[in-house]
């Protein structure tokens, strides 16, 4: 049995292939960059083990998860917990999800991989490895173009941009005041979350000449800060995620304001 994972911060994918038999399974967000050792063993043991038809532990002989804050440093202890959580896998892999997004959206072509969810990362792969890739910093000091930094930069916008009627929707919407926004951001665990999570009232108010502008400026940095520093304008970026797949039409204007190609877009990398 081979398990693939593609983790992210707000949910993770589990794919179980073996005997003809392919199914999909998914958790809250795992990132050992955020997570400690005990949180991401409870989600695993607690939310993936216990779903049903999820095959026995000891029957995963190969395992393969791509993931968010899987960096050098901390893709070892994510893959020490695998490796005792399935104590039969024979082979265990684990690294970045911005090499699992090459894989899924080139194969063994050239091109640059981009990811935009919860958080945002780009890469320059070879068709074989990434031979580049600019440092997405975090929400707090990069994402470019991220659900969370989408989020984020609308609120800095509703609330001190002169905005009193749509921050009056916002707050009837979404049942959220300014003390409970600030609360979220700043006492409670996983804000990157809670500001991607506005994404869907953002798409809801794209008709907004403003929320628009926001949003493809958001993706035009992304653009600036990350692809252009791989200075290869004739490759095509794909992408992964719900926001590139969302806000398809902002992104396509975005890219070609700044020079760039769009290639494929795919909500997740894996599918059945």
């Amino acid at each position: 049995m081979t398990l693939t994972a593609d983790g992210g911060s707000t949910k993770t994918t589990w794919k179980t292939e073996g005997n003809g038999c392919k199914r999909l399974f998914r958790t809250q967000g795992l990132n050992p960059f955020h997570q400690t050792e005990e949180e991401i063993l409870r989600i695993i043991n607690d939310e993936l083990l216990r779903q049903e038809g999820f095959p026995d532990a000891a029957t995963v002989s190969t395992i393969r998860f791509y993931g968010a804050g899987c960096t050098r440093e901390k893709a070892p202890v994510l893959c020490g917990i695998l490796r005792d959580v399935f104590p039969n896998a024979q082979e265990t892999e684990v690294g970045s999800d911005i090499l699992g997004a090459a894989k899924a959206l080139f194969g063994d072509s050239e091109g640059i991989a981009c990811i935009l969810g919860t958080g945002a990362n780009s890469c320059l792969y070879d068709g074989k490895k990434i031979v580049a890739n600019v440092s997405p910093m975090g929400y707090i000091l990069g994402d470019e173009g991220s659900g969370a930094v989408l989020g984020r930069t609308f609120l800095n916008r509703l609330y001190k941009g002169g905005h009193p009627d749509m921050a009056e929707t916002f707050e009837k919407e979404t049942g959220l005041t300014p003390a409970e926004v600030i609360e979220s951001v700043y006492r409670r665990p996983t804000p990157n979350r809670f500001l991607a999570s506005l994404a869907p009232f953002i798409k809801r108010h794209i008709g907004e000449p403003w929320v628009e502008e926001m949003v493809i400026g958001c993706f035009r940095e992304f653009f600036r800060h990350n692809i252009s520093h791989y200075a290869r304008p004739d490759l095509p970026c794909s992408f992964v995620g719900g926001i590139a797949v969302n806000f398809e039409k902002q992104l396509r204007m975005a890219a070609k304001e700044e020079g760039f190609l769009i290639g494929k877009l795919m909500q997740e990398p894996l599918v059945i």
